[in-house]
Protein backbone atom coordinates (compact mmCIF):
# COMPACT_ATOMS: atom_id res chain seq x y z
CA UNK A 1 0.00 0.00 0.00
CA UNK A 2 1.20 3.59 -1.08
CA UNK A 3 2.14 6.14 2.07
CA UNK A 4 -0.63 7.95 0.52
CA UNK A 5 -3.48 5.34 0.69
CA UNK A 6 -2.42 4.76 3.82
CA UNK A 7 -3.05 8.33 5.27
CA UNK A 8 -6.10 8.44 3.79
CA UNK A 9 -7.23 5.28 5.11
CA UNK A 10 -5.48 5.74 8.86
CA UNK A 11 -7.32 9.40 8.64
CA UNK A 12 -10.66 7.46 8.43
CA UNK A 13 -10.05 5.74 11.84
CA UNK A 14 -8.92 8.75 13.40
CA UNK A 15 -11.04 11.34 13.33
CA UNK A 16 -10.09 12.55 10.20
CA UNK A 17 -7.08 13.56 11.07
CA UNK A 18 -4.79 14.11 8.09
CA UNK A 19 -1.16 12.54 9.41
CA UNK A 20 0.52 13.94 6.12
CA UNK A 21 -0.07 17.68 7.86
CA UNK A 22 0.77 16.59 11.13
CA UNK A 23 4.15 17.83 12.96
CA UNK A 24 7.57 15.98 11.64
CA UNK A 25 7.26 13.63 14.65
CA UNK A 26 3.85 12.39 14.29
CA UNK A 27 4.20 12.36 10.58
CA UNK A 28 7.20 10.58 10.91
CA UNK A 29 6.25 8.15 13.62
CA UNK A 30 2.71 7.12 11.34
CA UNK A 31 5.56 6.97 8.19
CA UNK A 32 7.43 4.07 10.43
CA UNK A 33 4.16 2.07 10.97
CA UNK A 34 3.50 2.17 7.60
CA UNK A 35 6.71 0.81 6.30
CA UNK A 36 6.20 -1.84 9.20
CA UNK A 37 2.59 -2.75 8.35
CA UNK A 38 3.59 -3.19 4.78
CA UNK A 39 6.62 -5.83 6.27
CA UNK A 40 4.37 -7.48 8.73
CA UNK A 41 1.59 -7.94 6.26
CA UNK A 42 4.01 -9.71 3.84
CA UNK A 43 5.38 -11.79 6.62
CA UNK A 44 1.42 -13.12 6.86
CA UNK A 45 0.73 -11.18 10.11
CA UNK A 46 -2.53 -10.17 11.63
CA UNK A 47 -3.45 -7.15 13.09
CA UNK A 48 -4.73 -9.52 16.58
CA UNK A 49 -1.49 -11.44 16.48
CA UNK A 50 0.20 -8.04 16.87
CA UNK A 51 -2.15 -6.65 19.36
CA UNK A 52 -1.53 -9.95 21.18
CA UNK A 53 2.14 -9.50 21.18
CA UNK A 54 2.25 -5.84 22.22
CA UNK A 55 -0.21 -6.98 25.43
CA UNK A 56 1.91 -9.70 26.30
CA UNK A 57 5.00 -7.63 26.56
CA UNK A 58 3.13 -4.79 28.81
CA UNK A 59 2.11 -7.94 30.88
CA UNK A 60 5.44 -8.63 31.51
CA UNK A 61 6.64 -5.04 32.55
CA UNK A 62 5.70 -5.64 36.28
CA UNK A 63 7.44 -9.10 36.36
CA UNK A 64 10.50 -7.33 35.16
CA UNK A 65 10.19 -4.77 37.74
CA UNK A 66 10.27 -7.16 40.29
CA UNK A 67 13.58 -7.78 39.35
CA UNK A 68 15.35 -4.91 40.92
CA UNK A 69 17.45 -2.21 39.64
CA UNK A 70 17.91 -4.09 36.21
CA UNK A 71 14.43 -5.37 36.19
CA UNK A 72 13.38 -1.71 35.92
CA UNK A 73 16.11 -0.95 33.26
CA UNK A 74 14.55 -3.95 31.23
CA UNK A 75 11.08 -2.89 31.97
CA UNK A 76 12.02 0.09 29.89
CA UNK A 77 12.72 -2.03 27.02
CA UNK A 78 9.89 -3.81 26.92
CA UNK A 79 7.42 -0.87 26.80
CA UNK A 80 9.57 0.66 23.90
CA UNK A 81 9.20 -2.98 22.01
CA UNK A 82 5.37 -2.56 23.49
CA UNK A 83 4.86 0.69 21.75
CA UNK A 84 5.93 -0.09 18.76
CA UNK A 85 3.59 -3.06 18.55
CA UNK A 86 0.59 -0.82 19.53
CA UNK A 87 1.36 0.99 16.09
CA UNK A 88 2.13 -1.64 13.90
CA UNK A 89 -0.92 -3.60 14.65
CA UNK A 90 -3.44 -0.61 13.45
CA UNK A 91 -0.55 -0.34 10.47
CA UNK A 92 -1.23 -4.07 9.82
CA UNK A 93 -4.86 -3.56 9.77
CA UNK A 94 -4.85 -0.96 7.34
CA UNK A 95 -2.26 -2.17 5.37
CA UNK A 96 -3.94 -5.26 4.71
CA UNK A 97 -7.73 -3.95 4.44
CA UNK A 98 -8.91 -6.12 8.34
CA UNK A 99 -9.40 -3.10 9.87
CA UNK A 100 -12.68 -3.83 12.19
CA UNK A 101 -15.08 -2.13 14.60
CA UNK A 102 -14.26 -5.53 16.95
CA UNK A 103 -10.44 -4.70 16.61
CA UNK A 104 -10.69 -1.51 17.26
CA UNK A 105 -12.28 -2.87 20.80
CA UNK A 106 -9.90 -5.17 21.22
CA UNK A 107 -6.94 -2.53 20.66
CA UNK A 108 -8.29 -0.14 22.80
CA UNK A 109 -9.30 -2.85 25.64
CA UNK A 110 -5.46 -3.64 24.87
CA UNK A 111 -3.56 -0.52 25.49
CA UNK A 112 -5.65 0.01 28.89
CA UNK A 113 -4.56 -2.84 30.11
CA UNK A 114 -0.92 -2.29 29.07
CA UNK A 115 -0.69 1.10 30.52
CA UNK A 116 -2.52 -0.60 33.76
CA UNK A 117 0.90 -2.79 33.91
CA UNK A 118 3.13 0.07 33.49
CA UNK A 119 1.63 1.94 36.45
CA UNK A 120 1.76 -1.49 38.27
CA UNK A 121 5.63 -1.52 37.62
CA UNK A 122 5.70 2.08 39.02
CA UNK A 123 3.90 1.09 42.15
CA UNK A 124 6.59 -1.69 42.45
CA UNK A 125 9.38 0.91 41.71
CA UNK A 126 8.33 2.51 45.19
CA UNK A 127 5.37 5.07 43.88
CA UNK A 128 2.62 5.52 45.89
CA UNK A 129 -0.03 3.37 45.67
CA UNK A 130 -2.75 6.33 45.56
CA UNK A 131 -0.66 8.14 43.19
CA UNK A 132 -1.03 4.96 40.64
CA UNK A 133 -4.30 4.51 41.13
CA UNK A 134 -5.15 8.72 40.25
CA UNK A 135 -2.92 8.77 37.17
CA UNK A 136 -4.12 5.10 36.07
CA UNK A 137 -7.85 6.90 36.61
CA UNK A 138 -7.87 10.10 34.94
CA UNK A 139 -6.11 8.06 31.94
CA UNK A 140 -9.15 5.72 31.63
CA UNK A 141 -11.47 8.67 31.97
CA UNK A 142 -9.45 10.64 28.94
CA UNK A 143 -10.26 7.56 27.36
CA UNK A 144 -13.67 7.12 28.39
CA UNK A 145 -14.94 10.61 27.84
CA UNK A 146 -13.56 10.69 24.51
CA UNK A 147 -15.37 7.30 23.02
CA UNK A 148 -18.49 8.58 24.96
CA UNK A 149 -18.16 12.06 23.34
CA UNK A 150 -17.87 9.95 19.91
CA UNK A 151 -21.05 8.19 20.79
CA UNK A 152 -23.12 11.06 21.09
CA UNK A 153 -22.26 12.58 17.70
CA UNK A 154 -18.81 13.87 17.68
CA UNK A 155 -17.22 13.15 14.33
CA UNK A 156 -13.77 14.28 15.08
CA UNK A 157 -11.09 13.55 17.56
CA UNK A 158 -11.60 16.41 19.53
CA UNK A 159 -8.28 17.16 20.39
CA UNK A 160 -4.67 16.16 20.10
CA UNK A 161 -3.98 17.20 24.37
CA UNK A 162 -1.06 16.34 26.35
CA UNK A 163 -2.62 13.43 27.61
CA UNK A 164 -2.73 11.02 24.82
CA UNK A 165 -1.36 7.34 24.93
CA UNK A 166 1.97 8.67 23.05
CA UNK A 167 2.81 11.01 26.40
CA UNK A 168 2.27 8.21 28.23
CA UNK A 169 4.47 5.82 26.54
CA UNK A 170 6.42 9.08 26.62
CA UNK A 171 6.62 9.44 30.61
CA UNK A 172 6.94 5.60 31.32
CA UNK A 173 9.82 4.64 28.86
CA UNK A 174 12.67 7.22 30.84
CA UNK A 175 10.90 6.57 34.14
CA UNK A 176 11.21 2.95 34.76
CA UNK A 177 14.91 3.41 33.06
CA UNK A 178 15.71 5.93 34.94
CA UNK A 179 14.07 4.66 38.04
CA UNK A 180 16.45 1.56 37.56
CA UNK A 181 19.66 3.58 37.48
CA UNK A 182 18.48 5.80 40.40
CA UNK A 183 18.25 2.46 42.27
CA UNK A 184 21.73 1.54 41.16
CA UNK A 185 23.59 4.89 41.90
CA UNK A 186 21.41 7.25 44.63
CA UNK A 187 17.74 6.22 45.92
CA UNK A 188 15.98 8.87 44.11
CA UNK A 189 12.07 9.06 44.28
CA UNK A 190 12.15 8.78 40.35
CA UNK A 191 9.39 6.49 40.28
CA UNK A 192 7.22 8.78 42.13
CA UNK A 193 8.26 11.35 39.95
CA UNK A 194 7.06 10.07 36.86
CA UNK A 195 3.88 8.75 38.12
CA UNK A 196 3.32 12.22 39.01
CA UNK A 197 4.28 14.12 35.38
CA UNK A 198 1.75 11.19 33.88
CA UNK A 199 -0.82 12.46 36.36
CA UNK A 200 -0.16 16.14 35.80
CA UNK A 201 -0.17 15.85 32.38
CA UNK A 202 -3.77 13.69 32.04
CA UNK A 203 -5.41 16.52 34.64
CA UNK A 204 -4.32 19.24 31.72
CA UNK A 205 -5.36 16.90 28.82
CA UNK A 206 -8.84 16.22 30.20
CA UNK A 207 -9.09 20.41 30.73
CA UNK A 208 -8.05 20.65 26.61
CA UNK A 209 -10.20 17.51 25.75
CA UNK A 210 -13.56 18.66 28.00
CA UNK A 211 -13.27 21.98 26.31
CA UNK A 212 -12.65 20.71 22.97
CA UNK A 213 -15.87 18.00 23.40
CA UNK A 214 -18.09 21.40 24.89
CA UNK A 215 -17.73 23.10 21.74
CA UNK A 216 -18.14 19.74 19.07
CA UNK A 217 -21.30 18.83 20.89
CA UNK A 218 -22.65 22.22 21.96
Amino acid sequence: MSWDAYAVSWASLHGGFDPRTATPLVRGWVRIAWRAGNLLARLGLGPMAVTAAGLLLCLLVPVAALGGPAGLIGASVLVTAAAFADSFDGAVAVVTGRASRLGFVVDSVADRLGEASWLVAFWLAGAPAWLVVTAGGLSWLHEYARARATAAGMSEIGAVTVGERPTRIAVSIPGLLFAGIAALVLPLPVATVAVAVWLTLQVIGLVQLSTAVGRALR
